[in-house]
């Protein structure tokens, strides 16, 4: 079974490094009408970066999820192409953050034998998770970038920190719930259709919703403030099966959403935005403007790899990579994209439902809910569902910080995997002995 799981990833790691050649190809010809002379290079560098992760998935996690990997190199792929469409050296840039996320990921799977071992440092990774989210706002370190200060220089080297701290306090929501579920669990009251627990046990709910909205004030970072908070909320029902959390959560948020519009300048204006980019084509709306165009101009089937603008659209490398692949393969590229995240986000819902140790459980299910929220919530910002909040699409957006935490997440995600694998086999056959 473990030979099989590891030949279909590795059928598929070379499927999708066919078909990321191939788009890169009809990219060059699209543009220059002529077959990039890098594009042996470029395979080879494909087959080399991700057979690496491959060999070394082989030999530390032999049973892990066989799906993963290869989706992910796939969107990576896919990204790099655009960039490249965008920016050569920014692409040059995003071949070596791809090559340190791998690395990332092998690390990952090399110090994290068991993911349970995680379990017992919860308290520290509270206090590195809050103290990454707010390092932004130490003077001196803190970078303000496109009016969110969400960016930290410690000489030559800068990134996101925001990135990182969502993979650590998925690690300790994960450790506290499993030790707190019962305490939370339990119906004191009823109000309405609601059963409540005793109001002390609302602490963390009230903790997680402040600190989002200290990132959303002091940061200006929407994105990142939505996301933590949605992340505990959902793994504070999953852990508890309260529905009761998850209505007292939207409530707060939309009490928080509500202040926030009414105080704050910068959120009025992505919500003014959100509702009549028309309002001010040329200015606050150019951006969604430009990205809404650029998806009609796509339609079903696209103008073809190469044969679009999606120069035309700012920051299209990063938060707005999305629109930039629906204008040069249309509908059905976009749709791809959104059945590659579907089927990420299943195989580590799939991977949490097998989990038989409630911290692996949550970890897996917590680690899934960021790919997902994240994706929905700057794809929806694209299509203009939900306000634009600028954070990165996973394995396909440009940046450092982004590609190396998901990579780091997909090590997780395949450790558990891995674990809960392994011991499904020897309960099923005692004699197995697990490498």
């Amino acid at each position: 079974m473990n030979t099989t799981r590891r030949t279909t990833e590795l059928g598929l790691v070379v499927l999708g490094a066919l078909v990321t050649a191939g788009l890169y190809t009809l990219a060059s010809l699209g543009t220059t009408a002529s077959i990039p002379a890098d594009v042996g290079p470029f395979l080879a560098m494909i087959f080399g970066l991700f057979g690496i992760a491959h060999v070394v998935t082989r030999r530390l996690a032999p049973t892990a999820d066989g799906t993963l990997l290869p989706i992910a190199g796939l969107l990576n792929g896919l990204g790099y192409v655009f960039i490249a469409r965008i920016d050569e050296q920014l692409a040059g840039l995003q071949a070596t953050w791809t090559a340190v996320g791998i690395g990332a990921y092998i690390g990952t799977l090399v110090v994290v034998r068991r993911t349970r071992d995680l379990e017992g440092y919860r308290y520290t990774f509270m206090l590195i998770g809050i103290g990454l989210l707010l390092l932004p706002l130490v003077p001196g370190v803190g970078r303000t970038i496109n009016g969110a200060r969400i960016w930290v220089s410690i000489g030559p080297v800068n990134f996101q920190p925001g990135e990182f701290a969502k993979i650590v306090l998925a690690i300790f929501f994960a450790s506290y719930l499993v030790e707190k579920r019962e305490v939370l669990g339990i119906a004191a009251r009823r109000i309405g259709p609601l059963v409540l627990p005793e109001l002390r046990h609302f602490g963390p709910v009230l903790l997680a919703w402040g600190t989002s909205l200290v990132v959303m004030i002091s940061e200006k970072d929407l994105g990142s403030s939505l996301l933590f908070f949605a992340l505990f909320i959902a793994m504070l029902w999953m852990a508890t099966e309260r529905f009761s959390y998850l209505a007292i959560g939207g409530g707060l948020f939309a009490a928080g959403a509500i202040g926030a519009f009414l105080t704050f300048s910068h959120v009025e204006r992505r919500v003014d935005v959100w509702l009549n980019p028309w309002a001010d084509p040329s200015g606050a709306g150019f951006q969604v403007v430009q990205s809404t165009f650029a998806l009609a101009w796509g339609g079903v089937f696209g103008t073809g790899p190469g044969l679009g603008n999606p120069d035309v659209i700012p920051a299209a490398e990063s938060d707005f990579i999305f629109a930039a692949i629906g204008e040069e393969m249309g509908l059905l590229g976009t749709t791809a994209v959104l059945v590659a995240f579907l089927l990420m986000i299943g195989a580590g819902l799939r991977i949490a439902i097998r989990a038989d140790a409630p911290f692996d459980k949550l970890l897996a299910a917590g680690l899934t809910t960021i790919l997902g929220v994240q994706s929905f919530i700057i794809i929806g910002g694209v299509i203009r569902l939900v306000p634009l909040t600028g954070i990165t699409l996973p394995f396909v957006s440009y940046g450092g910080s982004s590609l190396i935490a998901n990579y780091v997440l997909l090590g997780l995600l395949m450790r558990v995997s891995a674990s809960e694998n392994e011991r499904a086999a020897v309960a099923a056959d005692p004699t197995t002995v697990v490498a």
